[in-house]
């Protein structure tokens, strides 16, 4: 009895060491309010566990979700890269991502959220580069705008070709918007909302096909906290003028306190809508209007939720001998499932 016992030990042991081992080893770089919802996404999906979090602030200082995980320093990262499958790059577009993404690229299987769209050719051609040189797999630009949105854009056009694509965004809180206020002299914290012009709204809606310019579309309204003694209207001015992020829209800037931010923006919701307006039949005869909305409560939570399942899909490419660096159009769907084929064409199609 006494020898049955252990062999059914051992058996469900080797079970627990074979799941382990199978598992996709994530590290994070970053640990803010992106970092902390890969934690928690990592957390849903079995076939992964969290190995370590890298960050520029003191690692003692940094308190994180996962029981028995460490923290390092971003200058240990290196020294970590055999006990790490997929790293996810956690950092903001404006500062860290265009420095962070190919240096870390020639050393791991990388993931990040870089959405600067405008940027986004740049940024590729630079982790390609590297990451083809490391022989390993990068995918940038992954969450739902860049992302989900993204593909959306290309279904919707590839099915309609004779139409019109449009994008909103929000209400919500942008989180690269955000971060770039943030990083303007003299500012110590603030948020960015974006909202759709709802007019241009209800005409896409209608199937009209108007011809809007960046500015009709969405207007960014901006509530910052300013440093002591800090020049407000050097503020203002250079946030309006940011290439990239405000320079084309009707923007808002509002100077509040620490305490009103915390009380009254709190919460980081977002969402938004695609949209394509488009014709079918011999002569054009039928309209078709193609949407895809997203209702989000927390950005960040959602964003990574989208990451960490392209982390399977960068873990799987390199499994099979891909490099170099991918976005969200070169991955198929198949590969972000932790279903197998056979599961998804029986429960899916």
């Amino acid at each position: 009895m006494e020898k049955a016992g252990v062999i059914c030990y051992n058996v469900v042991a080797n079970l627990v060491w074979e799941a382990l081992f199978l598992s996709i080893r994530i590290g994070i770089l970053g640990y803010g309010n992106l970092g902390r919802g890969v934690e928690c996404a990592i957390k849903q999906n079995n076939d992964m566990v969290l190995t370590a979090v890298f960050t520029r602030r003191p690692p003692e200082t940094v308190s994180i979700l996962s029981e028995g995980v460490k923290v390092y320093k971003v200058e240990e990262l290196i020294s970590h890269k055999d006990e790490i499958d997929v790293l996810i790059l956690c950092g903001g577009s404006a500062k860290d991502l265009p420095v962070q993404t190919p240096e870390y690229a020639a050393h791991f299987n990388v993931v990040d959220s870089f959405d600067t769209h405008a940027k986004i050719p740049e940024h590729f051609a630079a982790v390609d580069g590297a990451a083809k040189k490391g022989g390993k797999v990068a995918i940038i630009s992954c969450g739902w705008d860049p992302g989900l949105f993204s593909i959306n854009r290309l279904y919707a056009g590839a099915v309609l070709p004779e139409g019109k694509d449009y994008t909103f965004w929000g209400k919500g809180v942008s989180q690269g918007h955000s971060d770039a206020i943030r990083r303007v002299e003299g500012v110590l914290d603030g948020k960015q909302y974006t909202i759709p012009v709802e007019a241009a709204l209800e005409s896409v809606r209608n199937a009209e096909n108007p011809d809007l310019t960046t500015r009709q579309k969405h207007i960014r309204e901006c509530f910052v906290v300013a440093a002591e003694g800090a020049d407000k209207a050097k503020i203002e001015e250079t946030i309006k003028n940011m290439p990239h992020y405000f320079d084309e829209y009707d923007t808002t800037v509002h100077f509040i306190t620490m305490e009103e931010l915390k009380r009254d923006h709190s919460g980081i919701p977002h969402g938004g809508f695609v949209i394509r307006a488009g014709k079918t039949g011999w002569n054009g005869e039928n309209t078709h209007v193609i949407e895809y909305s997203l209702k989000l409560d927390s950005n960040p939570e959602f964003t990574s939720s989208v990451i960490v399942a392209y982390a399977r899909a960068a873990y799987r490419l390199a499994s099979e001998g891909q490099k170099g660096c991918k976005t969200v159009f070169d991955i198929a769907p198949a590969y972000l499932s932790p279903m197998s084929g056979e599961e998804l064409r029986a429960k899916l199609l």
